[in-house]
């Protein structure tokens, strides 16, 4: 276990609901019991077996992305020596097999790691959510399911703000703001294990020598260990390295965006940037931030004054017309 002292705050919310403001935070916090009352928590403080019967009632034929791993690996996820590849296997696979190995695996001593990942839930168990669900005050989040057993996922961010609900076993978070990036010695961002671009560090086991800067990292951590029914909201853009701690774990989570669905991801932004402009020479470079900054992360109507408002084009306020726009613009550019 990693020293981390600070831990993430706790909250109380009124009938299950958490209010409006709260799900436009900045910063992580915890909500316990906020899903004590779900029947599959009810079902998981039982047992394993009835957490999987209750499961199973929603089933279907659906398959799963899963991935597994040997029990060298100690449940954690990720690349392999060469960093050429990964130290596991993934597979498609229906997910009533997926259940029936899971308890195959409780049973040993040194069990291979098993974990499905961000399942939509209304696609792999239809009708779960009607009897187990949050209310968001009408977001229309994406809610997924997670499963598995003793398993440890590398520090990334996801660009959605994310309420996490453990419905079985026991998870451990580890968070950390976003300027702790140059802190946290991140990977590719285009050679990943699920998408996003992941901390080297072993947090189990870190090498000092070759990540120094972790240990500020760490300074600006929190923590938070979670139980059936406790709830974390996880802002945009957090890091989060989440370990879960029992045989069997389940745990559902749900991402919504506080930008409209028209706009696109700024990863692709990222992209286009490496593409274009990293490899300009420096004062190039730093007239290009100077751009970026006067139109972008510091923008200020006093600076558009000048142009009448029904003809500034893409520098008029974004709508969904607009977006279409100049998503033809950039691709009739990158296309030519």
């Amino acid at each position: 276990m990693l020293p981390v002292d600070k831990r993430v705050r706790e909250v109380a919310v009124h009938d299950g609901a958490i209010p409006d403001e709260m799900l436009r935070a900045t910063a992580p916090y915890i909500v316990r019991g906020l899903a004590a009352d779900w029947p599959l928590v009810r079902a998981a403080r039982s047992s394993h077996d009835a957490a999987d019967a209750y499961l199973r009632r929603f089933y279907g034929d659906a398959t799963v992305h899963a991935l597994l791993g040997h029990p060298a690996i100690a449940g954690r996820f990720f690349y392999n020596e060469a960093l050429d590849g990964f130290n596991y296997q993934s597979v498609r696979a229906r997910l009533d097999g997926i259940l029936d190995e899971l308890k195959v695996q409780a049973t040993q001593e040194r069990p291979g790691a098993i974990y499905v990942g961000s399942t939509t839930i209304d696609t792999a168990l239809p009708g779960l959510r009607a009897e187990n669900d949050v209310d968001l005050g009408g977001r229309d989040a994406l809610a997924s399911i997670w499963i598995g057993n003793r398993t440890r996922i590398a520090a990334h961010y996801d660009l959605p703000d994310n309420i996490a609900v453990v419905a079985a076993g026991h998870r451990r978070f580890t968070l950390f703001p976003p300027e702790q990036l140059a802190n946290l010695y991140v990977g590719p961002i285009d050679f990943t294990p699920a998408g996003q671009p992941i901390s080297m560090v072993d947090f189990h086991a870190p090498d000092w020598e070759r990540f120094p800067r972790f240990r500020t990292a760490l300074e600006h951590a929190q923590v938070a260990g979670l139980g059936p029914g406790d709830a974390l909201f996880i802002p945009s853009m957090w890091w989060h390295h989440v370990e879960a701690l029992d045989r069997f774990n389940i745990l559902v989570n749900y991402w919504w965006r506080q930008s409209p669905d028209w706009m696109d991801t700024p990863t692709n932004s990222l992209m286009l940037a490496l593409l274009t402009m990293r490899e300009l020479p420096p004062a190039q470079r730093r007239a290009w931030q100077e751009i970026f900054r006067h139109y972008i992360f510091e923008p200020d109507e006093a600076n558009l004054a000048h142009m009448p408002a029904q003809r500034r084009y893409a520098l008029a306020p974004l709508d969904e017309d607009g977006a279409r726009i100049l998503r033809g613009q950039v691709l009739k550019r990158i296309n030519r």
